[in-house]
């Protein structure tokens, strides 16, 4: 093995992919403990770094802007890693457009995914999609580290005080999935009703309630607000922006007695966190999404057509059947 002193990382996506991207950093890390490790990630994602010791850098590139705004950002991008000296560059996604770029860096050693265009890389790795999307990503790194897979351990706020209106035994809820996937007609979220039976059944069971969530999420919470029975059970506590950052969410999630969400970034926090979780999943597929394991129960409709998200369709079909789903399957699951 080389031994790198300065990585360039590459992982476009939400914030819940750079936390899925955590497990490869952090084995490149423990493999080159002196290296420097620099992300390039979009604008949106680059808290990651608050999440993590591994990270020594980021470099934000908006990969999402249109036309000619698009390429100047990826121009600038490049010419500005000329001149950082980096030993190596390793970069996610399937697009043969990423091993181009990544050959226009001049960086010596450059490994992606296999592609059309992969013959611009040193190092290849097959992609196998068919399995945790953590796991996908940590074979990126496997030319140039000895390191197995493991779930990374987040940086944690624990000089953070459990606010006095949440002490004792809690439950939280994460409702809510990113307005960027709303407006791409992509439905994660089951319907007001399933929120509001789920809330109400866990209060008639005593359960403190802690509702969670951030601007995204603003409209579907005002929407759970207007129930005066939930508003105003003193086992209800509404923390929506409430979290100043992700850390203290995670935090929040680590020590609830569960956290119930569905597929969006707060779920792949909890699972970092190592938190007890109820998984709600509609259109996308739970095995590429969350690893197995004691801590985690998946919630789901059992339809034949699901999952279908990115595997069979780019969005939502018209029915979304698959988000009918029965909140008792949790209730049933809490004493």
């Amino acid at each position: 093995m080389k031994d790198y002193k300065n990585i360039l990382l590459i992982n476009f996506g939400g914030i819940g992919d750079e936390i899925l991207f955590l497990s490869a950093i952090s084995s490149i890390k423990k493999q080159y403990k002196n290296s420097k490790i620099t992300l390039t990630l979009e604008p949106r994602s680059k808290s990651i770094k608050n999440l993590t010791n591994d990270i020594d850098e980021v470099i934000c590139l908006d990969i999402k802007a249109k036309g000619i705004k698009k390429c100047l950002n990826i121009l600038k991008f490049i010419t500005s890693v000329w001149f950082k000296n980096f030993d190596c560059v390793i970069s996610s996604g399937k697009s043969p457009f990423i091993s181009i770029i990544l050959f226009l860096t001049g960086i010596k050693e450059r490994i992606g995914y296999n592609s059309k265009t992969d013959f611009l890389l040193t190092k290849k790795v097959k992609l196998n999609e068919k399995q945790y999307a953590a796991k996908m990503y940590h074979d990126l790194v496997k030319p140039v580290v000895e390191v197995e897979y493991e779930l990374p351990c987040l940086k944690l706020d624990n000089n953070y005080k459990i606010p006095d209106e949440i002490k004792g035994e809690y439950i939280c809820i994460h409702p809510g999935v990113s307005k960027m996937s709303i407006s791409k007609n992509i439905f994660k979220c089951p319907k007001l009703s399933f929120w509001i039976g789920l809330i109400k059944g866990l209060l008639n069971k005593n359960k403190k309630i802690v509702l969670l969530g951030t601007n995204d999420d603003k409209d579907l919470i005002e929407k759970i607000l207007k129930d005066e029975e939930i508003k105003n059970n003193p086992n209800f506590v509404n923390f929506f922006n409430k979290t100043k950052n992700i850390k203290e969410m995670a935090y929040l999630m680590k020590n609830s007695a569960c956290t119930i969400c569905v597929d969006s970034a707060p779920l792949h926090v909890a699972v970092c966190a190592k938190a007890k979780i109820f998984a709600i999943f509609g259109p996308t597929n739970e095995l590429k999404l969350v690893p197995q394991g004691e801590n985690i129960k998946v919630i789901k409709n059992n339809i034949s057509c699901r999952p279908c998200l990115w595997d069979k369709r780019m969005c939502n079909c018209s029915e979304s059947k698959c988000l009918d789903i029965d909140y008792n399957l949790i209730l049933n699951e809490i004493n």
